[in-house]
């Protein structure tokens, strides 16, 4: 596995190593003991998946409010997606920053994102299949999100009218954040 730094702070982009041939394809998509070499301690405690039927569906800004906050290892096992993190770690040099990141099935790339951040993506296919691992597990008490179309963060989605659920319609923003959560 490669694991490359992205812009915000503790958070990578990893790509497998990928073996195909005529039969197909085989890949490692996690292996604990590689984490660990990059600098990444995450014990996984659980396992979800999502399908999105429809293109141009979107997913978050989700995350958990502490003490449940979790890391989340992330990718695509059909379909594509644009996905997006936030960092919202008041001490990090990164905070309020957003990067995106396309992941398919098709390019192998898997995402680690540490705890602390706002998680995202909005779908490039339809019947699309995501799958990801979390550190820490779902709290509803805990369970919070940022609206899609933050006039803050203005993260540069690939769609104008996404598909949402009423949840994510009803997000707050990135300065309503901020001012409830004085950290």
């Amino acid at each position: 596995m490669e694991f490359q730094k992205t812009t915000l702070k503790d958070a990578y982009l990893i790509k497998p190593k990928v073996f195909q041939d005529e039969r197909g394809f085989f890949l490692e998509s996690y292996s604990q003991k590689e984490f660990e070499q990059a600098g990444i301690k995450a014990d996984f405690v659980q396992d979800n998946h999502s399908m999105s039927v429809n293109k141009g569906v979107l997913r978050g800004l989700h995350f958990q409010l502490s003490p449940h906050t979790q890391a989340k290892f992330v990718r695509v096992v059909k379909g594509s997606v644009y996905d997006v993190i936030v960092d919202l770690r008041k001490d990090s040099p990164t905070f309020g920053k957003w990067e995106g990141f396309n992941l398919s099935a098709e390019n192998f790339q898997m995402l680690y994102v540490p705890r602390g951040f706002a998680h995202a993506f909005c779908t490039l296919e339809d019947n699309t299949e995501f799958l990801y691992k979390t550190d820490n597990f779902y709290a509803p008490q805990s369970d919070s999100g940022l609206i899609w179309n933050d006039p803050t963060l203005k993260i540069n989605w690939p769609i104008e009218n996404p598909i949402l659920s009423e949840k994510d319609q009803k997000a707050q923003t990135f300065e309503e954040f901020i001012k409830n959560n004085p950290f």
